[in-house]
């Protein structure tokens, strides 16, 4: 029997989980983003069992981080036959990451900061 230590998302990556998604962060894409910042490299297994996150959620998480160039996918040698292991790691600094999120949230804000001048001519 294989022993191994698993990661798990704590109370302060939680809070930080809902900061992202208060802020439009969808939250499958919030917790993979956490996790990965944490745990530096990991598999989508790994990623699965510490965001307490099914195969396909992690899945689109990944693939909509890699859209964003976030993330980047490595071979893992494999100890056993079969397809080798993927492993996972940010691609760019977590605070990068942070100041584009950022940006997108102001943005949206000066977006529905402009429509409410705009309700406002109409009275």
């Amino acid at each position: 029997m294989r022993h191994k230590k698993v990661q798990y998302l704590t109370e302060n990556d939680e809070e930080f989980v809902n900061l992202l998604v208060q802020i439009g962060t969808k939250k499958n894409v919030a917790k993979v983003l956490v996790f990965l910042a944490n745990a530096k490299k990991a598999t989508q297994r790994m990623i699965e069992r510490g965001a307490d996150l099914r195969q396909s959620e992690v899945s689109l998480a990944i693939s909509r981080m890699k859209e964003r160039g976030w993330v980047a996918e490595t071979q893992a040698p494999s100890e056993r036959k079969g397809r080798p292991n993927k492993q996972y790691r940010l691609a760019i600094p977590i605070s990068r990451i942070l100041s584009t999120l950022e940006q997108a949230a102001r943005e949206q804000v000066d977006r529905q900061l402009g429509a409410v001048d705009r309700i406002r001519a109409f009275a």
